[in-house]
Order: C-alpha cells, then sequence, then structure tokens
C-alpha cells in the first residue's frame, strides 16, 4: 500500500497505474480523521452525561460499568438478569434509566470491571477511553516496529491508525474490543518466536469474546497444532474459573444456557443489523429465510475456513504476515456477532500486508490486494446504507481479500505484462 520512494509516486503512478501513494494515503486519512473526530467531539461535548444526539456517552460501556457495579456487591445471581441490571443501571447512572442490555459477557467480566465501579460514570468512562485507545496504540505501534519496509512511514501509519473508522466505533461504543486486538496482536510475535503453547494461552483469553477465537480454534485443530490449542485450553479454563470462584458455579452455567438458546436472542443482540460485519449477517439480510440465510452462512464459513487452513500448511516463516492476516480476515468473517467495533482486529493484518506488499514487485495480485486492503478499510464507512441496499459490502472485500491472500500464498500471482516499471 505504501511507495518506498516518495519523490517519484506521481511518475510509478503513471507508469504502473498505481493510485494508493502514500502520499494520497495520507490525504485521505487526514480527512477522515478530521471528519470523524471532530464531529464526535462536538457531539460529546455536553455539560451532561447525553451527547447532541440524546445518546448516553459511552454507549455500551454502560453495561461494563454495571457488570463491575455487580462485581462490587457481590450480586453474581443478577449477572443475567436485564430487569436487575436496568435498576441497577438507573441508580448508578441516572441519565441511563430506561436503557437495557442482554447480557452475555461470561461471569469472569465483571470481576475484572469491579474496580471501575468505584469510579464515578463520568471518570470510569474517561479511564475507559483512555486505556481502549493505549491498548490500541500500543498495538499498532509494536506491529509497524515489526514491518522493515514501512520504518520510513511511521506518521503514514499512525495518522490511518487514527483515522481507521473502527477503532473510531471502539471509542465512541466504548466497547471491549481492544481486549482482543491486544490477544491478537501478542499471539502474532509469539507465533513468529515459535511459542506455540504461549500464543495458544493468550488466544484463550478470548473467551471473554468467544465468537472471535471461533476461526483460530477450527484452523489450529486443523493443521494439528496441539501445543497452541492445549494452552488456549488451560486459559479459557482459568478465566473462567475466576468467575466461578468469586460468584459459585450458578453464573456460569447459566451464561452457557444462555448460549445455547442464543438463537432465540439475535433480535436483542443485533438491534442494528447494518452495523454487523459478517458471512452470518450478510446472509441475514441478503436472504429473507432464516433456515437458508444460516445454511448459506455455514456454507460459506466453511470454504472461508477450508482457505485459512490451506495458508496455514505452508509453513515457510516469510509467509508468517500473510498467513497470519489470512487467520485475522477469518476471524471476522465465521464470527457469529461481529459488529464494527470489533474490526479493530484487523489493524495488525493492514500493517502486516502494507509491509509485505512494499517489498512485492508490481502484479496483478499485488495491485488488487493494496484495493482490497483500502475498500476493507473505508466500507464500514457505509454500513448505513445497507438499511436500503441489504449487502455489506465490506464482508465481500474481506472475503475476496482472504481469497487472494489465499491464491498468493500458493505462489499463484497473477504478473501482468507491465508489472516491472520502466527506468531511465
Amino acid at each position: 500500500m505504501l511507495k518506498k520512494d516518495r519523490t517519484s509516486s506521481a511518475t510509478e503512478l503513471a507508469q504502473t497505474g498505481k493510485w494508493l501513494t502514500a502520499r494520497r494515503l495520507r490525504a485521505h486519512g487526514t480527512i477522515l480523521a478530521v471528519c470523524l473526530w471532530s464531529f464526535y467531539v462536538w457531539n460529546v461535548a455536553t455539560p451532561t452525561l447525553r451527547d447532541r444526539n440524546g445518546n448516553l456517552k459511552g454507549t455500551d460501556f454502560l453495561h461494563l460499568y454495571t457488570l463491575g457495579s455487580i462485581a462490587a456487591a457481590h450480586r453474581g445471581p443478577d449477572l443475567y438478569d436485564m430487569n436487575a441490571q436496568a435498576e441497577l443501571a438507573a441508580q448508578r447512572v441516572p441519565e441511563a434509566s430506561g436503557i437495557r442490555y442482554l447480557p452475555l459477557y461470561p461471569p469472569q467480566v465483571s470481576v475484572f470491571l469491579g474496580p471501575l465501579a468505584h469510579l464515578s460514570y463520568a471518570w470510569a468512562l474517561l479511564v475507559w477511553w483512555c486505556g481502549s485507545a493505549a491498548v490500541y496504540g500500543i498495538c499498532c505501534y509494536c506491529i509497524w516496529r515489526a514491518c522493515p519496509n514501512l520504518r520510513s512511514y511511521g506518521g503514514t501509519v499512525a495518522l490511518l491508525a487514527v483515522a481507521y473508522p473502527a477503532f473510531f466505533h471502539l471509542i465512541a461504543w466504548g466497547q471491549t474490543s481492544a481486549g482482543a486486538l491486544a490477544c491478537f496482536t501478542l499471539t502474532y510475535f509469539l507465533l513468529r518466536d515459535r511459542r506455540q503453547f504461549l500464543a495458544g494461552v493468550v488466544l484463550g483469553c478470548l473467551i471473554f469474546k468467544p465468537q472471535l477465537g471461533l476461526a483460530a480454534a477450527v484452523l489450529f485443530v486443523s493443521i494439528g497444532a496441539w501445543r497452541t490449542v492445549f494452552g488456549a485450553i488451560v486459559s479459557a479454563a482459568g478465566q473462567l474459573s475466576v468467575g466461578v470462584l468469586y460468584y459459585g458455579i450458578g453464573p456460569l452455567q447459566r451464561w452457557i444456557r444462555l448460549l445455547r438458546n442464543i438463537g432465540d436472542l439475535w433480535p436483542l443482540l443485533e438491534p442494528k443489523l447494518y452495523q454487523t460485519h459478517s458471512l452470518r449477517t450478510l446472509w441475514t439480510m441478503l436472504v429473507p429465510w432464516p433456515g437458508l440465510s444460516f445454511g448459506l452462512y455455514v456454507v460459506s464459513a466453511a470454504a472461508v475456513l477450508g482457505l485459512t487452513v490451506v495458508c496455514w500448511r505452508r509453513r515457510e516463516d516469510a509467509l508468517l504476515p500473510l498467513r497470519y492476516s489470512a487467520l485475522l480476515f477469518a476471524s471476522v468473517l465465521v464470527a457469529p456477532h461481529l459488529t464494527v467495533y470489533d474490526l479493530v482486529i484487523l489493524a495488525p493484518a493492514f500493517i502486516l500486508l502494507a509491509d509485505w506488499l512494499a517489498d512485492q514487485q508490481r502484479t496483478l495480485s499485488t495491485r488488487w490486494l493494496g484495493t482490497l486492503l483500502y475498500l476493507v478499510y473505508m466500507l464500514p464507512l457505509l454500513g448505513p446504507f445497507t438499511r436500503s441496499t441489504h449487502i455489506q459490502l465490506s464482508v465481500i472485500a474481506m472475503a475476496a481479500a482472504l481469497s487472494l491472500i489465499w491464491r498468493i500464498s500458493r505462489g499463484g500471482i497473477l504478473r501482468d505484462s507491465g508489472n516491472v516499471a520502466a527506468t531511465s
């Protein structure tokens, strides 16, 4: 995506047809960052906890704050009681009266959130915002530092990271996806260093958002990475045991029953279907018959997982950025539930693939991959239009990018006649 030689970008653009120059990406990133963040700052710059649109600041953070309050009061039976949580939320945050959330986090999440309940909602939200931004920034920085071809483009990478629509939604919704990004980022480095068991331990921490670990679970079982699988099982069990030790076994049993009946709860879990970006919701919006749409999701998810497994069966170390990016795309695509803020887990894929592309000769495949990355980055902005079109283009772009990574990983790079620019 980024050119090494900035001074010759205009000449090479004319010679190769490349339009994703560093200069153009910086311009687009600047415009996007200014538009998104200036609007958000203006929207939340009110004297109360309600923004100018009448929504509670932090949105979903209210649910996290309520879970922390339940843990602080040791009220385990209320972890999966929507009415009790709505009443508690109104008591702690009067401006939140009437807001209800479907409780789906496993019990241990509330224990980890308990310290925030000792702060007022406003201060707890500020801490959460700062923590989420810091985790996101550190993850992007660490991945960038591991990419030698992007060393001279630190400013551009930082700008695009700030402007990333998924990061904007992560802050605006006050969600927990920064933790998932941290898990995937650390797992990459552990796999690079061949520390498979520890990589599994980190992946197992995704039990707090189990839908994001589905692709990884299928992948590592399929390729026989048993040390990674064992590490994930140990980690997930250990994390769940925190909730059991704190509350007893009852809340964990209720959480498991809730997951078993999740099919009946989709309307409550996804009130804004256009803000979701996975294969399941793509087919749900396209096909009006639930049975058929779910069948299409299963088939397409199996295809995505199959492509990912094939990519990972090629074990050359040089291909790890490609293989890991494929895993990240698959994690998003096959997740049964994935909202726009969860797309932050793709941040490492953008940086890793940009670094790989910067070191490749110009080919039809690499040019298409750069374009698809740009579309995956930008298309979440068009989510609201899906209410009319019923086609979530971001999902199609991600599936196309994964398919192209699979082709490239198998040596199927399509070279065109003008793949090398003429030099004088």
